[in-house]
């Protein structure tokens, strides 16, 4: 069975809208365990619109699964890395204006940044994740920058206004799930999964972990975050 990475951030952003202390996404994290999370996903922006570094320190004492802490490649986002240790870092392009990360890497263009980032980080024992587009050139860059772990955006997927491009786009996907695995890389995907069109790729065996945020965090108004999670952990078997 593949793994869940369930991200916290939108409980924080619900905290911040009114500046108070709640919801609180570490509550948050600690339900979404009892429900079979197998680890805790949150990006720390740079502009702090949602995750706090007060989060960081708590979940990392806290949680009892994976942390897994999704930042831009800067030198002040590798300090706080690692300094908190968390069990994985994701790196992730970050624009002010955007409401979500909307693309992945661009491993090529950033690949000096980002081999130091990755080179620092695992002086410091910590494994990194690139987020990039599905594209086997982007797989080969984030294979040669040195990467643990590539996570393939699957907000095309999700975004999808066809079955033609929908088909397009998985067969993109699986494509370089294999590759990647080929190349001795571990292999996530992440970014608009929801209940429905997860099952259209928990049949690609090479995907190893799955991070899903907003349709959780949507469900769990309804239902509850611990039955969300149970939930979509039934669909991943």
């Amino acid at each position: 069975m593949a793994k869940l990475g369930v991200n916290v951030d939108h409980i924080a952003t619900l905290r911040q809208a009114r500046g108070g202390s709640e919801p609180d996404p570490v509550t948050a994290a600690s339900l979404a365990e009892i429900g079979g999370a197998d680890g805790i996903v949150v990006h720390l922006r740079e502009d702090r619109r949602h995750v706090q570094s007060r989060d960081l320190h708590l979940l990392k004492a806290i949680i009892k699964t994976r942390l897994n802490m999704e930042m831009a490649a800067t030198e002040i986002m590798t300090q706080i890395a690692t300094d908190i240790q968390p069990d994985l870092v994701t790196l992730v392009p970050e624009q002010r204006e955007e409401l979500t990360t909307e693309s992945g890497l661009n491993v090529n263009a950033k690949k000096d940044n980002l081999k130091q980032v990755i080179t620092t980080l695992h002086k410091s024992e910590i494994p990194v994740s690139l987020f990039i587009d599905p594209s086997r050139d982007q797989v080969k860059a984030a294979h040669k920058a040195d990467a643990d772990i590539v996570e393939i955006h699957t907000g095309p997927l999700a975004n999808a206004r066809t079955l033609e491009e929908e088909k397009a786009i998985l067969d993109e996907i699986i494509d370089c799930a294999k590759l990647a695995y080929k190349l001795q890389l571990g292999v996530s995907a992440g970014h608009g999964l929801n209940y429905q069109n997860i099952t259209m790729l928990t049949h690609v065996s090479e995907i190893e972990e799955y991070n899903i945020g907003h349709s959780i965090i949507a469900r769990a108004v309804f239902v509850g975050l611990d039955r969300a999670v149970r939930e979509m952990k039934a669909l991943l078997i």
